[in-house]
């Protein structure tokens, strides 16, 4: 099992650690195979710092990595028009595809039914972006995803932190009392336990809070409801019977943006560096 942990550092404090995080570049499309040989050095998840003054006839014999960009560059690509497509997953309505759209206001959110498909899309140039998220204030680490970033090439290059906010949902016409059950994601549901509990609703664990809400819709259901967001409610043309139902109004995710090259942080503003220990 991988952990890590993040400092928050000064410019000044750069000197040559193996890691960097900072923010944002677009970069074409192309196929993939579906299964990518996988790595798991340490080197494929940190960020190379190097000096932009290296001579590359110096490296003929080493194996090439990816120029760092800085955050100039960056700014330039993404104002110039174009738009980032941002792997996350889940389906529509999920609190994932909200990070994203908070993350870059104006992506392409792509959906992916694994956390690994989201990896492998940036990875083979379906994408530009994954936004994953990495620890819940409630819930704890995801821990899948802190085993992908060591068995993956990309860099973490940004975090964005999403405040959660759960919707009991149901079909239209669909009262409060008619309902027996309620499904969504295992830590969705242990979020809001105290209210289910309340309600005396039984609950059953699917992969996503809005692939529950789909469910509901699409089954048109009416005993069960779904623990999901407002955006979902909305996306599926679900009812909204309660709003912040969650029992700590304290529950924030915190989301981590995934590239395939590093960038260098602009020297004015604090950063971030992470490590992994395994």
């Amino acid at each position: 099992m991988a952990t890590a942990t993040s400092i928050v550092r000064s410019p000044a404090a750069l000197l040559s650690a193996k890691v960097t995080v900072s923010d944002h570049k677009p970069t074409p499309t192309v196929q993939f195979s579906r299964f990518p040989s996988k790595r798991s050095c340490f080197t494929a998840l940190l960020s190379s710092l190097h000096d932009n003054n290296n001579d590359d006839d110096n490296n003929n014999n080493v194996i090439s990595h990816p120029k760092p960009l800085s955050s100039s560059q960056l700014f330039n690509s993404v104002s110039n028009g174009s738009r980032l497509r941002v792997a996350y997953q889940g389906v529509r309505g999920a609190y994932s595809e909200a990070a994203a759209e908070k993350a870059y206001p104006n992506c392409e959110a792509v959906p992916c039914d694994q956390f690994d498909s989201a990896f492998q899309a940036v990875e083979k140039w379906l994408v530009d972006r994954a936004v994953l998220p990495i620890e819940n204030s409630l819930g704890g680490s995801i821990h899948r995803n802190y085993d992908l970033l060591l068995r993956h090439s990309l860099h973490i290059v940004g975090e964005v932190k999403l405040a959660v906010q759960h919707c009991l949902l149901a079909n239209h016409g669909v009262q409060l009392e008619d309902l027996s059950r309620v499904l969504s994601h295992p830590q969705a549901l242990a979020q809001c336990e105290n209210t289910l509990t309340k309600i005396g609703l039984s609950r059953e664990a699917v992969d996503d809070t809005a692939l529950a809400a789909k469910h509901v819709a699409l089954h048109k259901l009416k005993d069960t409801g779904a623990v999901a967001s407002s955006s979902a409610a909305k996306i599926y043309g679900l009812n909204i019977l309660a709003q912040d139902i969650q029992d700590d109004c304290d529950n924030v995710t915190r989301f981590l943006i995934l590239a395939r090259e590093p960038i260098i942080p602009g020297i004015q503003n604090p950063f971030k560096t992470s490590i992994v220990f395994r």
